[in-house]
């Protein structure tokens, strides 16, 4: 398998099984770089946050102006973490729930109503207010979200091939273990015969 591609690529499809263990390489990954970011500080007696850990909300605060002006010093060496290692996870969970919709037959756009629009909303709700419509729209972005969830984690793709791929279930074809024919090991040749031709002939001193 050519995981580089695998983990990266949009294109195919992927089932159930291997979206979590996508899941659970990015989380090994945030683990590694956690420690790190740890080690490093403490190394170098850097001021740091007693908490750290990645997560989407990283990504929608780059969008909102007033979670980038309340970073403090102690905010400087996690940042510059967060910064190489949220995109990277970022692309592999996205790459990885783009198969599991091809899986379903579905495009890459859902990944807009199952993604993108809980997250801005989830982001800047607290500042929309308290209102019957705020709450009604509360209702039906966490409905979508909890939709992509169960298709995107927990439903089975469809059967057989279909827009984007083959199926990844299908049981592989049984490879040939035959031997070859070989024409040269087949086929005998028999040397040409100096004497007589074989049939009837005189004999002498008949």
């Amino acid at each position: 398998m050519d995981y580089a591609a695998f983990l990266l690529s949009f294109d195919d499809r992927i089932n159930r099984a291997r979206f979590w263990w996508t899941g659970l390489t990015i989380v090994c990954w945030m683990l590694l770089l956690s420690a790190l970011m740890f080690a490093v500080a403490g190394a170098f007696g850097i001021a740091r946050n007693k908490s750290f850990g990645f997560s989407t909300d990283d990504i929608f605060g780059i969008l909102d102006p007033v979670s980038l002006r309340s970073l403090s010093s102690a905010d400087v060496l996690p940042l510059c973490f967060k910064a190489v290692g949220t995109p990277l996870f970022l692309w592999v969970y996205v790459a990885a729930s783009i198969k599991r919709l091809h899986d379903r037959d579905k495009s890459a756009w859902w990944m807009v109503p199952f993604f993108l629009v809980p997250g801005l909303f989830n982001q800047f709700d607290d500042r929309l207010g308290d209102s019957y419509p705020v709450l009604f729209l509360s209702l039906i972005v966490s409905a979508v979200w909890l939709w992509g969830v169960i298709e995107i984690y927990f439903l089975r793709g469809t059967k057989g091939p279909n827009r984007f791929g083959p199926d990844p279930l299908a049981p592989l074809a049984r490879r040939d273990t035959r031997p070859r024919w070989d024409q040269q090991s087949e086929l005998e040749f028999v040397p040409h015969s100096a004497g007589p031709s074989p049939g009837p002939h005189v004999k002498r001193g008949a």
